[in-house]
C-alpha cells in the first residue's frame, strides 16, 4: 500500500512561502493561558452518563496481553469499596494491583456533558482531558486510533467500529466522523459557550499494539508499508523456527511500541532534550490528527484549544519545533504544554528551560514548583524553610523566558501521582513509595485534620502565584488515594452512596474502614479560592516579591500599578505574629474583614490574603 501524502505538507509549505519563518512561531504563550483554572478529567472515572455504551470484554482486550480479560468480566459498580475485588477478579488469584487494570466503571463523554454545570459552578475555565483517543486501556495511552474518540466514550460503539473499519487510516481524505467524534465536537461547543477551553492529551512517542499500523507490521514484517514507522530492532526470519522480531517499547513496555526517531545528532544517555525528529510519514500522520481536532472541517472555532503532550522529553526537539509551527499555523492562540518531569527517579526533576520558549512549548506541567512547595507546607522529613522555598520558586521562574513565566500549568496531583490529600498525609519523599504495594505503612485512607489544613494552606499559595492552577478531578471533592492506580478512583459525586472503604487496603489482619462521601467543606474552600483567583486579576498577571519572614511563614506580595496584595501563610502548628511592611488598613480577602495596624497574629496552619486599602 502506498502511503498518500495529505494536504498537510502542501498547506504548510504554502504557509511558509507567504509568511516569514519568524511569524510562524508564536513569540509568547496565548494570553488566555495565564488566567484560567484548569481541571484535569480522566473520562473513564469521571461520570457514567450513558450505561448503554459501557465497555465489553472485547473492547478492553489487547491482542498480545499476557493477562487476558476473564470470560465472566463485568463493569465494576461505581460505589464499590476500591480495595474489594470483583468476583471475576477473585477467580484470577491475581493481586489487586494487577486486576485493577482490567476494571472499567463506564465513564464517558455524556457524563462530562451532564456535569458541565457542576464544573461551571465550581469556577472551572479550562479542561485538560487525559487521552480520549480510541484505545483498549483505561488510560488510553495505548492508542488503537489517534484520529477517533474512544468508541466507548460515545453513544454508539458498534456503529463507530464499522465506520472506522471503512476507512484507510493512513489517508486523511477517507477519515469520517464517528458518533463519539461528533459527541466530542458537541462537548467542545458547549464548553466554549460556557467560557471553558479544552485541550487534549496525546502521546506522540508511541502507540498501542492494536494500532492499525503496528498490526500491519506484525503481520507483514519487512513487507509492511509501515515497517519504518517504528523502532524495529530486527524482523522475523521466516526461514527459522524462532521469532527474531524485536522492537523498542516505551520504558521497555512491550505493549507500547515507539515511533521511529531519525536524524539524531548523538546517542541518548538519559532523560532530557536531544536533537532529531520523527520519521516523516509518522509526522505527517500526527499533523493530520492535530489539524482534525484544532479545526474540524476547517473551522477553528469548533476545535480544541491546544494539546498536553505526554513524555515530551522522549521525543526529539526537531519534531517539537516543527510541531509548534504546524499547530500555530492552524490556530495561533493554541496552547502547548509538555509533560516534563523526572530526570532521575526519585531524586531529580527535569530542567524545564529547554522546553519552554518560542520554539517548543508554551508551558510545562510545573511539577518543579510543586515539589518544593510541598516540602514547605507538609513540614515533614525534607522540610524547607520559607526562604528556601522562595529561593526555589524564584530560581524556577527565572529559568524561563519572561514572556512565558505566567503561562505555566501549576499542577500538584495528577493521574500519575498520589492525590493531593494523600501526598500531604505521607510526609516522606515526594511520590516515592506512596502506595501500599511497596510501602505497607503508606497512609491510603482518610487523612487526619492537620493534613486537610495543610492542603488548604497550600491551595492559597497555588492560587495566588504566577501560573494557572490545575485541579486533578475529584480533589475538590475531598478524595484521597495513593499513587497510580489508586489515584484513579471513580469520582465521589454528592448524590451517590458509597460503600465504606478499607483503610487497611491490601494489608493482612483486621479491616478498618473510612466513610466515603463528597466533602462539602473541602469543596466550598476550593470554590472560594477559585472565585478569589478569578476575580482578582493581580494573581494572574501581577508582579511578585517575597518578604523575609519566620522560617515557617511564607510571605509575599503581588502588585501592579493600581493594586497591592500581601499573602501570609503560616505552616507552623503555633500562632505567629507578623509585622506589616507598611502600617495601614487592609481587607482580608478570605475572611472579608478589615485589618488595621502595623502587625497581626496568624493562627496555626492558616493564611491571610490582605489587600492594601488606599
Amino acid at each position: 500500500m502506498k502511503i498518500k501524502k495529505s494536504c498537510i505538507v502542501v498547506l504548510l509549505m504554502s504557509f511558509i512561502a507567504v509568511n516569514p519563518a519568524k511569524e510562524l512561531i508564536a513569540q509568547e504563550a496565548p494570553p488566555w493561558a495565564s488566567n484560567v483554572i484548569w481541571y484535569q478529567i480522566f473520562v473513564e472515572r469521571f461520570y457514567n452518563g450513558n450505561p448503554d455504551n459501557d465497555p465489553t470484554p472485547q473492547d478492553i482486550s489487547v491482542s498480545s496481553s499476557t493477562f487476558p480479560v476473564p470470560y465472566d468480566w463485568t463493569i465494576t459498580p461505581w460505589t464499590m469499596d476500591w480495595w474489594k475485588q470483583e468476583p471475576w477478579a477473585e477467580k484470577t488469584r491475581k493481586s489487586h494491583r494487577e486486576t485493577v487494570q482490567h476494571r472499567r466503571y463506564g465513564g464517558d463523554l455524556q457524563g462530562v456533558i451532564d456535569k458541565l454545570p457542576y464544573l461551571h459552578e465550581l469556577g472551572i475555565t479550562a479542561i485538560y482531558f487525559n487521552p480520549l483517543n480510541d484505545a483498549p486501556s483505561l488510560h488510553k495511552y495505548d492508542a488503537r486510533n489517534y484520529h477517533h474518540i474512544d468508541v466507548n466514550f460515545g453513544p454508539d460503539p458498534e456503529g463507530d467500529k464499522k465506520i472506522i473499519a471503512s476507512e484507510n487510516p493512513s489517508d486523511p481524505s477517507t477519515w469520517k466522523w464517528t458518533a463519539a467524534d461528533r459527541q466530542f465536537l458537541e462537548l467542545i461547543e458547549k464548553c466554549h459557550k460556557m467560557g471553558i477551553r479544552i485541550i487534549m492529551d496525546y502521546s506522540w512517542n508511541h502507540t498501542g499494539v492494536d494500532f492499525w499500523a503496528w498490526k500491519d507490521v506484525l503481520q507483514n514484517q519487512e513487507k509492511s508499508p509501515y515497517k519504518d514507522w517504528y523502532e524495529v530492532i530486527s524482523f522475523d526470519n521466516s526461514l527459522t523456527p524462532q521469532n527474531e522480531f524485536q522492537y523498542r517499547g516505551w520504558a521497555n513496555v512491550a505493549s507500547l511500541p515507539e515511533w521511529k526517531k531519525v536524524d539524531l545528532s548523538g546517542p541518548r544517555t538519559s532523560n532530557g532534550p536531544y536533537e532529531g525528529n520523527l520519521y516523516p510519514a509518522v509526522k505527517e500522520h500526527i499533523f493530520a490528527v492535530s489539524q482534525r481536532w484544532l479545526a474540524p472541517n476547517g473551522d477553528t472555532a469548533k476545535g480544541i484549544d491546544g494539546f498536553r503532550l505526554d513524555v515530551a522529553e522522549q521525543i526529539p526537539l526537531g519534531f517539537w519545533r516543527d510541531y509548534r509551527k504546524w499547530v500555530k499555523s492552524i490556530k495561533p492562540n493554541a496552547y502547548l504544554v509538555g509533560e516534563i518531569w523526572w530526570e532521575k527517579w526519585p531524586d531529580k526533576l527535569m530542567d524545564s528551560k529547554p522546553y519552554v520558549n518560542e520554539e517548543i512549548f508554551d508551558a510545562v506541567m510545573f511539577y518543579k514548583i510543586y515539589a518544593p512547595a510541598r516540602s514547605f507546607f507538609v513540614q515533614g522529613k525534607e522540610a524547607l524553610s520559607s526562604s528556601q522555598l522562595a529561593d526555589s520558586l524564584q530560581k524556577e521562574w527565572a529559568n524561563l523566558p519572561k514572556n512565558f513565566r505566567y503561562s505555566q500549568m501549576n499542577v500538584n496531583a495528577t493521574h500519575d501521582s498520589p492525590r493531593l490529600l494523600t501526598c500531604f498525609a505521607n510526609k516522606g519523599k515526594y511520590k516515592y513509595h506512596v502506595n501500599p504495594y511497596e510501602n505497607p505503612q503508606c497512609i491510603t485512607g482518610k487523612p487526619d485534620e492537620e493534613t486537610y489544613k495543610r492542603v488548604r494552606l497550600y491551595l492559597i499559595h497555588q492560587f495566588t502565584i504566577p501560573g494557572s492552577p490545575s485541579i486533578w478531578n475529584g480533589d475538590e471533592m475531598g478524595m484521597w488515594g495513593s499513587d497510580d492506580p489508586d489515584n484513579r478512583k471513580p469520582l465521589w459525586w454528592p448524590d451517590m452512596k458509597f460503600e465504606p472503604e478499607t483503610r487497611t487496603n491490601i494489608q493482612p489482619g483486621p479491616k478498618l474502614f473510612d466513610q466515603v462521601e463528597f466533602d462539602n467543606k473541602h469543596y466550598q474552600f476550593y470554590k472560594q479560592i477559585i472565585h478569589l483567583r478569578k476575580n482578582n486579576s493581580i494573581f494572574a498577571t501581577g508582579n511578585i516579591e517575597f518578604i523575609p519572614s519566620n522560617d515557617k511563614v511564607l510571605a509575599y506580595r503581588r502588585w501592579n500599578s493600581s493594586d497591592e496584595v500581601f499573602i501570609y501563610l503560616n505552616a507552623n502548628t503555633l500562632s505567629q505574629s507578623i509585622r506589616f511592611i507598611q502600617k495601614g488598613k487592609y481587607l482580608d480577602l478570605l475572611a472579608g474583614e478589615i485589618v488595621e495596624g502595623d502587625s497581626i497574629k496568624i493562627l496555626p496552619l492558616t493564611g491571610l490574603i490582605l489587600r492594601k486599602i488606599k
